[in-house]
């Protein structure tokens, strides 16, 4: 009889020991895979990813990444979630599925830059044109809802001037033209209001919210991930599909770092958004100082809006933007910014160092912004550093370079 002893070697990839079921512990265990074992043929045949009640293949899912989608789509209030690499991937498959050449998308002027350069270029390459609405005036978005009207982005705030707009108005206005809404609720990061249930009522919400898991999920500013939350399962698995033919996958560690900065979301937004809001108070009494973009605080574009919206939870994220007054050199803006020590010059937010960004808004919108003063405008993005220290350290740069 021929010696079936497998050599060592292959025993170390086929060892028959199995650890025993029921370990718990606080944190999930993490699943890595790009192939999955079929415990015969039948079952490779049977087997269904698409509603998570099986595995198939790494990509289309892991306990890991079901396990995030779950606890995401919680968090919104939304029935299904999908999982991309980055925010801007979120956005750009919720596009990709939901448009086609001759269709048209519209977005607010003050979107998210890479969100109105996808519409303006890689959209336009297939046939899906574009307008730009302004968030604050409904009656401009009413006007430019066409047949060809396909899908409405919205976010609360926008981008950079953090202007807070009529949600339920817009959304409102949308479902009664027939239009699928889709909200970058990045900001809100599925805390400061529900997206789903506006009114809280459940009689409105958006149909779709993607989100930047890179931002306050993640926490640490070492993560790129997105989500997409749906309540509705037929664009959820619209969805699916274009996520699955464009070979969407998130790693297993990323998804394992998200996982373990979820149970302490809330403590950290909140602890961000009272130190941005205290800061914010002292800039606004600068004299350098001519606008305070914060929606919390009242005077800035949609105070009244995010009040109606967000003021029972009082949320805001720890991120605003303030303008210097004109008479002021672009030179003296970069002195400020390259003179501040613990506000690190740096994109994205939600992480625990303080952030600063000087923007240009001539290049980054396509109508004059009459609720803007006229200067120079800069974003903080407020980290975990104790607030007085921040304080600190703005004083110190404005006094250098003003």
């Amino acid at each position: 009889m021929p010696d079936l002893t497998p050599s060592p070697d292959t025993t170390l990839i086929h060892h028959p020991y199995v650890p025993p079921a029921g370990f718990a512990a606080p944190q999930p265990g993490v699943y890595k895979a790009s192939t999955v074992f079929f415990p015969n043929v039948a079952a490779m045949r049977a087997r269904e990813w698409k509603d998570k009640s099986a595995y198939t293949y790494g990509l289309h899912g892991t306990p890991t990444t079901y396990l995030l989608e779950e606890r995401l789509a919680t968090l919104e209030g939304g029935a299904q979630c999908l999982l991309v690499p980055s925010g801007l991937a979120a956005l750009a498959t919720v596009a990709l599925s939901l448009l086609r050449a001759g269709d048209e998308v519209l977005l607010p002027d003050n979107a998210y830059g890479p969100n109105k350069d996808l519409a303006q270029v890689e959209l336009a390459h297939y046939g899906i044109r574009h307008q730009i609405y302004n968030p604050l005036d409904r009656a401009d978005l009413a006007a430019k809802i066409t047949p060809a009207t396909r899908l409405v982005w919205l976010e609360a705030p926008g981008s950079v001037t953090m202007e807070f707009p009529d949600l339920p108005a817009l959304v409102g206005l949308c479902r009664a033209r027939g239009v699928r809404t889709a909200l970058d609720n990045t900001w809100g990061a599925g805390l400061a209001f529900a997206p789903f249930d506006l009114l809280g009522d459940g009689t409105l919400g958006v149909d779709i919210s993607a989100h930047a898991l890179t931002k306050y999920p993640s926490g640490g500013g070492d993560v790129l991930m997105g989500s997409i939350v749906t309540r509705d399962a037929d664009v959820h698995l619209q969805l699916k599909l274009t996520h699955m033919r464009l070979g969407l996958g998130v790693g297993a560690n990323d998804a394992e770092a998200v996982l373990r900065a979820l149970p302490s979301l809330l403590l950290r937004y909140r602890a961000q958004d009272q130190a941005a809001r205290g800061l914010a108070q002292w800039l606004a009494a600068q004299p350098q100082v001519v606008q305070l973009l914060h929606p919390a605080l009242a005077g800035s574009p949609g105070h009244a809006q995010w009040q109606a919206l967000c003021g029972a939870r009082d949320l805001a994220a720890g991120l605003f933007s303030f303008v210097f007054d004109a008479r002021y050199s672009q030179a003296q803006v970069d002195r400020f910014c390259d003179s501040l020590r613990l506000f690190k010059i740096g994109y994205s937010w939600g992480g625990p160092t303080s952030l600063v960004m000087p923007y240009s808004l001539a290049a980054m919108r396509s109508a004059p912004q009459a609720q803007l003063q006229p200067g120079h405008l800069v974003r903080l993005a407020i980290g975990l550093e104790a607030p007085q220290d921040l304080r600190a350290d703005l004083a110190q740069a404005l006094a250098q370079a003003f």
